[in-house]
C-alpha cells in the first residue's frame, strides 16, 4: 500500500482520524472519491471524551448510511439538561426529548466516544477508494497549483515519504499542524476555565437522575451527566487555589461526588483536569488546505456542542468538495465552506460562554441575584437554538429559513424523507410552480441529478405554508438554500443549482 499511495494523487488527504476526520471520510467515500487518512496513532483513544450529540447530527449518520450502526452504540436522552442552584431549585431547563424531533431523530443522543469511533471506522471500510496510514504523522504541506504534497513519517519504521492529494483537510485536533502550515491563529471568544472530569463506571443500582444535571452552586460548580449504560460523568469547576495534583488524588475524587455515589457503588475510569476554552480559527482554507473540527473551533461543552459542531463542518465541506472535484463547481464553491460555517459555530460558543456564565458563578452576591431573577419568571425552557449558516451557496434575497436546516418528515409513503433523498439536492413544491418553470430549469435539474418531488404531502406542505412558500430548493446537506412563492423565483434559484448539487 505504501509504494501505491506515493505514486498516486488522490482526491482529499484528511490528516486526524478521530470523530471528525472519519466523518468526513464516510461522506467523501460514499461520493466514490479517493481519500488518504493520515494519523498519529495505533488505534482509538479508549477512554471517553465527548458524551452528547444532537438530533441534526444523527441526520448526518442517516445520511452516511450508518444511522443504525450509530443508534447501537447511543441512547436519546430524555428531560434535557437541569440547571439547579445550590437550594435545589430549578433555574433553567435546556429542552430535549427522546421523541423524535424536527430532523426525525430524537433531539439528543449520548454515547461512549470509543465506541462511536469504532462504528466510523468500520463505516470507512466499507470503501475500496480508501486508504488509512495509522503510525503516520503528516510533517510538512506543499501547496501548488494543482495538488499538495504531504510529508509522511511511518512512526513505526522511521521510514520518510511523500504523498500527494489535490485537497487536504486538517481535522487534527486544535494543536493542528494544518493549521500552522496555514498560518490560522486562534481567537479567544472570553472563556478560559479549567474543569475536572471525572468518569465512573456503576457496579450497582444508584439512585441518580436520568438526565444531565448543572449544579450551579456558588461554593463549587459542578456538572453531572448520565452517559450511556452504567457510565456516569461528574465535571467540578477548578478553583482559585485547587492544587490540581490533589484534586485528582482518588480519596478528593470520591469526597467531591460522595453525594451522589461511593466506591462500594462505582469504579473509577479516569480523572483529568481540562480548561474549557472558547477559541475559533480567523482561516479556514487557505488554498488547498482546509480545517475541520477541534482544528478551527473549541467550545465550553455546556452545550455539548463540541463534537456536534466537527460534524457539520464534514457534512458542510463533503459535497462542496465533490461538487469541485467533479468539475460540477468552481474551486471558490470552498471559499463558501468557512463563511458559512464560521458564524454558525460562532453562534454556538457564544451561547456556551453565556451559559457558563450561569453555571460557573462563584460570588455569592452575583449568585444570589441570578437566582432571584430566574425564580422571579419561574423556570425557564431553553430551547436549542438554531442558527443561520454564514453566506455562501444560499439564495441571500431572503431571510430564514434560507440557511437553516430543513426538517425531516414521515412522507406519506411511510419512509423518512433523507431515505428518499440520499445525499442529492432536492426541490420540492407543489406540482403547478414546478411544471410552470422553463425549460432550461427542467433540464438544470436534470443535469445536477436533482430529486423532484411536485407532490409534497401533508408534513412538508404545511412547512411551505408556514414559509410562505410554494417550493424550496435543498442543499445535499439538508440546508435550504432557497425558498419560491413564483416560477421566476424558482428558476433563478435553481441556477445555483450546478454549485450546489
Amino acid at each position: 500500500m505504501a509504494d501505491r499511495v506515493q505514486e498516486t494523487l488522490v482526491d482529499v488527504a484528511i490528516v486526524g482520524f478521530g470523530p471528525t476526520g472519519a466523518m468526513l471520510a464516510n461522506l467523501l467515500g460514499q461520493a466514490g472519491l479517493s481519500v488518504l487518512v493520515i494519523e498519529k496513532e495505533t488505534g482509538i483513544y479508549p477512554m471517553p471524551r465527548a458524551i452528547h450529540f444532537d438530533g441534526e447530527v444523527m441526520r448526518v449518520f442517516q445520511s452516511a448510511g450508518l444511522r443504525q450502526a450509530v443508534e447501537a452504540v447511543s441512547r436519546p436522552g430524555t428531560q434535557g439538561m437541569h440547571f439547579v442552584n445550590a437550594a435545589g431549585e430549578t433555574l433553567l431547563i435546556r429542552g430535549g426529548t427522546a421523541e423524535l424531533g424536527p430532523h426525525g431523530c430524537a433531539s439528543n443522543y449520548y454515547f461512549h466516544q470509543p465506541e462511536l469511533e469504532a462504528v466510523l471506522r468500520d463505516g470507512v471500510s466499507r470503501f475500496a477508494n480508501m486508504q488509512v496510514l495509522l503510525r503516520h504523522e503528516a510533517t510538512g504541506f506543499d501547496d501548488q497549483d494543482d495538488g499538495v504534497t504531504i510529508a509522511v513519517r511511518d512512526l513505526e519504521r522511521g521510514v520518510d515519504r511523500t504523498v500527494r492529494a489535490r485537497y487536504v483537510v486538517g481535522c487534527d485536533g486544535a494543536r493542528s499542524p494544518v493549521r500552522s502550515a496555514m498560518g490560522s491563529t486562534m481567537n479567544d471568544l472570553g472563556l478560559r476555565q479549567p474543569w475536572l472530569v471525572f468518569d465512573a463506571v456503576l457496579e450497582r443500582e444508584v439512585d441518580l437522575p436520568a438526565y444531565t444535571v448543572q449544579y450551579c452552586d456558588p461554593v463549587r460548580p459542578m456538572t453531572y451527566c448520565n452517559v450511556i449504560g452504567a457510565r456516569r460523568r461528574w465535571e467540578v469547576m477548578v478553583l482559585p487555589g485547587d492544587d490540581a495534583a490533589a484534586l485528582v488524588r482518588p480519596d478528593n475524587l470520591w469526597r467531591m461526588v460522595a453525594p451522589w455515589i461511593t466506591p462500594g457503588d462505582a469504579r473509577m475510569e479516569r480523572a483529568v483536569i481540562y480548561t474549557f476554552q472558547s477559541v475559533i480559527a480567523d482561516v479556514w482554507r487557505q488554498g488547498r488546505l482546509l480545517l475541520a473540527g477541534d482544528a478551527c473551533h473549541q467550545t465550553p461543552p455546556f452545550l455539548g456542542q463540541g463534537m456536534c459542531a466537527g460534524i457539520r463542518d464534514a457534512a458542510n465541506l463533503a459535497w462542496k468538495l465533490e461538487a469541485v472535484l467533479r468539475g460540477n463547481a468552481p474551486d471558490a464553491l470552498l471559499d463558501t465552506y468557512g463563511s458559512e460555517r464560521l458564524p454558525h459555530v460562532r453562534a454556538f460558543i457564544d451561547l456556551a460562554v453565556r451559559l457558563g456564565n450561569i453555571i460557573q458563578t462563584t460570588d455569592p452576591i452575583e449568585a444570589a441575584e441570578r437566582d432571584a431573577r430566574f425564580r422571579a419568571g419561574q423556570p425557564e425552557i431553553f430551547e436549542f437554538p438554531a442558527p443561520t449558516l454564514g453566506q455562501g451557496a444560499l439564495d441571500s434575497t431572503r431571510g430564514a429559513p434560507v440557511g437553516r436546516p430543513f426538517p425531516q418528515p414521515r412522507l406519506d409513503d411511510g419512509r423518512l424523507l433523507d431515505d428518499l433523498l440520499g445525499t442529492r439536492s432536492a426541490v420540492i413544491g407543489h406540482h403547478g410552480i414546478l411544471a410552470s418553470v422553463a425549460s432550461a430549469t427542467g433540464a438544470r435539474w436534470r443535469d445536477a441529478g436533482v430529486v423532484v418531488i411536485d407532490r409534497p404531502g401533508d408534513a412538508i406542505s404545511r412547512w411551505l405554508e408556514l414559509n410562505a412558500a410554494q417550493a424550496v430548493v435543498l442543499r445535499p446537506d439538508r440546508y435550504v438554500a432557497g425558498v419560491a412563492s413564483t416560477a421566476a423565483e424558482l428558476d433563478r434559484i435553481s441556477q445555483h443549482l450546478p454549485a450546489i448539487s
